[in-house]
């Protein structure tokens, strides 16, 4: 246990690859390859947050337990930004050129849906004011999103927690659907690579998501996902604000 917890990186890449082997093993085993080891990965992980945060009483879970401290570090925001950034150099420029305006038109109409979706569901939990109607709706465009622009415009701790929880929500959604409905809707390119970064913007999900479905169309989601955050976060404190002050007052 000293050395585990003395080298909790090296130990935490040991349990990730012994639950990618698992799940690969599953993968073939019980699906055959139709559910992509990946997908089981994230479910797995999952499973492990969900016990990590019962055994240590929902403060910092898995980080808690020695065996798994490592594990803090790779998940960590430091590792996964770098992650993120590195994928865009794995980008064919011509295949990126391809999405021309298809490509930003779905990172407003990603940005919007995701945003009425919010604001509907917070309406029908009984906020009514337009700070935090925006916080949450700008929470469910990405978990991001959610607390700058509540920092921006002055909501409260809680309004931002809850905007944190629905993009973690949907995150997650997105990250186990995503190889379920790649085949209906023709996500084998990286053109709708690019169109479903743009409209579902939560660069963990879509990571997750494509990586389950084809590892090589990740580069190109990831491109306009991190572009969908950078615009929520200039979107959700000016125009999306002003918008919902003049409905709501």
């Amino acid at each position: 246990m000293k050395v585990i917890s003395g080298y909790g990186l090296i130990s935490g890449f040991a349990v990730i690859g012994v639950t990618m082997w698992l799940s690969y093993w599953l993968s073939d085993k019980l699906t055959r390859g139709r559910l992509h080891g990946s997908a089981i990965a994230i479910f797995l992980g999952l499973v492990l947050s969900y016990v990590g945060g019962v055994m240590t009483g929902g403060q910092k879970g898995l980080v808690d337990i020695p065996l798994l401290s490592g594990i803090g570090l790779l998940g960590g925001a430091m590792l996964r930004d770098f992650a993120i950034v590195a994928t865009a150099f794995g980008v064919n420029i011509e295949e990126l050129k391809r999405a021309g305006v298809s490509g930003v038109v779905s990172l407003f109409f990603g940005i919007g849906t995701s945003f009425v979706a919010g604001v509907g569901v917070a309406m029908a939990f009984g906020y009514t004011d337009a700070v935090s109607l925006t916080t949450i709706g700008a929470g469910a465009v990405t978990y991001i999103v959610g607390p700058v622009t509540g920092a921006a415009i002055g909501a409260s701790s809680e309004v931002m927690a809850l905007s944190i929880a629905a993009g973690l929500v949907k995150a997650i959604l997105v990250m186990v659907a995503t190889p379920f409905v790649a085949p209906m809707i023709g996500l084998n390119n990286p053109r709708t690579a690019v169109i479903f970064g743009g409209l579902m913007g939560t660069s963990s999900g879509v990571a997750g998501g494509l990586a389950a479905t084809d590892p090589k169309l990740v580069p190109y989601g990831c491109l306009t996902a991190a572009f969908y955050t950078a615009l929520g976060c200039l979107l959700g404190p000016s125009l999306l604000f002003f918008m919902m002050r003049g409905l709501v007052g």
